[in-house]
């Protein structure tokens, strides 16, 4: 098999190292490798899936909802969010899938986050919408720089909540940051882990996050940005395999391929 992980930036994601331990582990001959692209790449890249050149793809930053708009055929959640991270190849047909929706559930369980409790889910992209998704029937409150991105993004997913201003907390609420923030070492707005019960986030950096530092201190439940990769790099294994995934394998692959990064120095963000 031959698969891809398309973004811009990508050349510093870990996909390519969980996805090649998976493939190792369960003896399927395959590559898996980082393309950057940009939007008319991403065209080219769906050619290729339509020729066998390419077996699958994962779609990372900025290009999910490009990957959803060039599938034929959605599964439910990238219907719903308007955002796709796989692409599975049936006879002739590129059909986009969201494992992130489905990842957001797993590595609830994994990290032990409070199940009853609200939540408050930053940012208003493709992130944010598949958490709401994973967590539709919660106490659900949406935090964005410009009030009405939140109020819009509810409205579109059909999802009832609550919009709260920027840089507020929720008491007794599990954060959820489906924004870029701490990527690169930022701190989330004050205010916004007060009262907090657990923290999840989405993207990841160059290591912890300043608030999974902050709310690990503390003795409370973090899903780190890694796991989230996990996570959803497992399901998407799945769908192009129908096998399943070794996830121990590939979380070992991982943690040993962030160390080594941080030894050599090497950037991690995407």
């Amino acid at each position: 098999m031959r698969l891809v992980v398309l973004g811009d930036p990508v050349g510093h994601s870990l996909s390519p190292t969980i996805q090649q331990a998976a493939f190792d582990a369960v003896g399927i001959p395959g590559t898996y490798e980082a393309r950057q692209v940009d939007v008319e790449a991403m065209s080219v890249a769906v050619a290729e899936m339509r020729d066998g050149v390419l077996d699958g793809a994962n779609v990372t930053m900025p290009h999910k909802a490009v990957a959803a708009r060039l599938a034929d055929r959605l599964d439910a959640a990238a219907q719903r969010s308007g955002a796709a991270n796989t692409w599975v190849r049936v006879d002739q047909d590129i059909v986009g899938h969201n494992t992130d929706v489905g990842g957001v559930s797993t590595v609830w369980k994994w990290a032990g986050l409070p199940v009853a409790a609200p939540v408050m889910v930053l940012g208003a992209g493709g992130a944010a919408a598949a958490a709401l998704l994973a967590l539709e029937g919660r106490r659900v409150h949406v935090s964005t720089r410009r009030a009405e991105a939140g109020a819009e993004l509810l409205s579109r997913l059909g999802i009832g909540g609550a919009v709260v201003p920027w840089g507020s907390g929720i008491f007794g609420a599990v954060v959820v940051n489906g924004t870029p923030l701490g990527m690169a070492g930022e701190a989330l707005p004050d205010g916004v882990l007060e009262g907090a019960t657990g923290l999840l986030e989405m993207a990841y950096g160059s290591g912890p996050t300043p608030a999974a530092l902050s709310m690990s201190a503390a003795g409370l439940p973090v899903a780190t940005g890694p796991e989230m990769l996990l996570a959803q790099g497992a399901a998407s294994f799945e769908l192009w395999t129908g096998r399943r995934a070794p996830v121990n394998a590939m979380r070992s692959a991982m943690t040993a391929e962030m160390a080594r990064r941080v030894r050599t120095g090497e950037a991690q963000l995407g």
